[in-house]
């Protein structure tokens, strides 16, 4: 974390003929804050040389958010958003950091928590949303996925097929009627490109509810990674070619699955 930023100070900001620069991640302060799909009306050519395209988690958080409720709703309906990131140890490629038992994660952010909700405040805002969200993190003794526990506080009352329909509507969501990680991952590894999974969020199903019609729950897993790569592919196909970069990244839709 943090090299991005060095580089840019170091770099980036004296390569005015480039047309862009892309960081993943926690590089908080490199530039925009972007997510294929969520915020793209926001680029502004020419002046947006520096992207951050948002973690994997906040990915994650993100579709969940104007899927279920700021599509087609104002930004009010939105009462809060409260989100428990249960992160994977490590990759299956790496050979350090994983640990033998759950570890908690630190609220460094008194506002926000941590920072898959203070990146996803910070990515509404370019579309002039002021969100209530908050977000805790516990790394969990496992290689497979980052797993979700979402709940979402909602003006307009909706219900559990509501939620279902807009979550099958949106190209970037996969449902499952899996509740393990593991098989999911299996998928991925087995189906997805170069055994990725691009879509934002992969839902489960059975565990999605409605509560008095205003507060929706449910579990979701994320592909790491996967997620990131679809919106730094756009992000790059952007900077490149601003007027046609959705006609060419379409290719990608392909590789997105409606269900897992």
């Amino acid at each position: 974390d943090g090299l991005a930023l060095q580089h840019k100070d170091d770099w980036y900001t004296n390569l005015p003929e480039t047309k862009g620069f892309i960081a993943q991640g926690s590089e908080f302060g490199f530039g925009k804050m972007y997510a294929y799909g969520i915020n793209d009306d926001t680029l502004v050519t020419g002046d947006d040389r520096f992207l951050q395209v948002v973690s994997c988690n906040t990915h994650n958080l993100a579709v969940l958010i104007n899927t279920l409720a700021l599509h087609g709703e104002a930004a009010d309906n939105l009462i809060e958003g409260r989100f428990v990131c249960m992160r994977r140890a490590s990759d299956i490629s790496q050979e350090k950091s994983f640990i033998p038992a759950p570890d908690v994660g630190k609220h460094k952010d008194s506002q926000f928590g941590t920072h898959h909700a203070r990146d996803a405040w910070h990515l509404f805002q370019t579309l002039g949303h002021d969100l209530n969200l908050f977000s805790s993190a516990i790394k969990l003794n496992t290689q497979y996925m980052h797993s979700i526990w979402f709940n979402l506080r909602v003006q307009r009352p909706v219900t559990k097929d509501d939620i279902l329909e807009k979550l099958q509507a949106n190209p970037y969501v996969a449902l499952t009627a899996k509740t393990m990680s593991s098989p999911i991952f299996s998928f991925g590894r087995d189906h997805g490109y170069f055994g990725r999974l691009l879509n934002q969020t992969v839902v489960s199903e059975p565990t999605v509810t409605v509560r008095d019609g205003h507060e929706i729950t449910g579990f979701c897993f994320t592909p790491q990674d996967g997620n990131s790569l679809l919106s730094s592919t756009a992000a790059t196909a952007w900077l490149l070619d601003p007027d046609n970069y959705q006609e060419r990244i379409q290719i990608m839709q392909t590789f997105l699955f409606d269900e897992i």
